[in-house]
């Protein structure tokens, strides 16, 4: 079984993961995977960690897809690549507009076609391909890399809808999923089906404090689930009734109010709380429902993270 954690941990300088890293393996994680919004981007803090370990693999969740010229994100991809030769996954996804637009000001292309076609162009680059000619949402004239993989990474894509999913069960090696509950992997895995890899990042509170972890949950739920993209994923998964009234409070600008209305349901169902022991029995009902790799991502709760990390190794 797989078991991974998000880099970097929150308010952890990236400098500080050092000792931790390389304990990782050795606690029984399989896998470090990087995040990409607002902070370190997706690809440093691997880079640092193939340097400090030589056993876990190192995946990306994810590269924005726009965010970043197809040639750029080949070649970054091939760089880490090589630095840690079949044990590096790319991670692509389509990110949010919010993210690409108003942060990048780069314009939005249709999601599922932009992250169809740079999956297409990476499959030709890492091959060695000379890639020349038009895609429905770019045009590549006459690029190579320089040295292309001798491994090629593996391509996952990031996917919440049927669609995505559908993209990558045919073309991709995986999909990488966010914001759902152990017993919504059932419907995600019946999507992808069989013999696809399926990773999901799952936010994890260790803390006896229950009232303190729906705390912190409500706030997130209120500010992600609020997203286009979040929000059409969970109207699939069946919770567009119960999240309407925080959706509403969102939209009429009452913060405070949106995170009031978060069902306590929904809250428990999405982060994972509680002792050590708990979170990860908790974890492995995902792995249960058919999650290939859980990808967990420590929640600040005052505590030390570095510790925390430690404290959820599954031996």
């Amino acid at each position: 079984m797989r078991w991974g954690l998000t880099v970097p941990l929150t308010g952890v300088p990236l400098r500080d993961h050092r000792s931790l890293v390389k304990e990782l393996a050795g606690l029984g994680y399989t896998d470090l995977w990087s995040a990409e919004v607002a902070g370190a981007d997706a690809f440093t803090p691997l880079v640092l960690a193939s340097e400090w370990d030589a056993q876990l693999r190192l995946g990306t969740a994810v590269v924005p897809v726009h965010t970043r010229g197809p040639a750029a994100l080949a070649m970054s991809a091939a760089a880490l690549a090589d630095l840690a030769p079949g044990r590096f996954v790319l991670g692509i996804g389509a990110s949010s507009e919010t993210i690409v637009t108003g942060w990048n000001g780069i314009a939005y292309d249709p999601p599922l076609a932009r992250t169809r076609d740079v999956l297409r162009f990476l499959r030709q680059a890492f091959a060695g391909e000379k890639v020349d000619g038009e895609f429905d949402s770019f045009t590549i004239s006459r690029f190579r890399l320089e040295k292309a993989p001798d491994v090629p990474p593996a391509i996952m894509v990031a996917a919440l809808r049927p669609q995505m999913l559908r993209l990558a069960a045919r073309e991709a090696d995986g999909a990488i999923t966010n914001w759902l509950s152990a017993d919504d992997v059932r419907r995600v895995r019946a999507e992808l089906g069989p013999g696809k890899e399926l990773a999901a990042r799952i936010f994890v509170c260790v803390t006896e404090d229950a009232e303190m972890a729906r705390n912190i949950g409500r706030y997130l739920i209120a500010t992600y689930l609020t997203v286009p993209g979040y929000a059409a994923f969970h109207d699939w998964l069946g919770r567009g009734d119960a999240m309407k009234p925080m959706r509403d409070a969102w939209s009429a600008g009452d913060r405070n109010a949106a995170m009031a209305a978060v069902p306590l349901e929904i809250i428990d169902d999405l982060i994972v709380h509680g002792t050590p022991d708990e979170c990860r029995s908790h974890i492995n009902r995902y792995v249960q429902n058919g999650l290939d790799t859980p990808i967990i991502a420590t929640l600040p709760t005052g505590t030390d993270l570095l510790q925390t990390a430690r404290s959820l190794a599954p031996n």
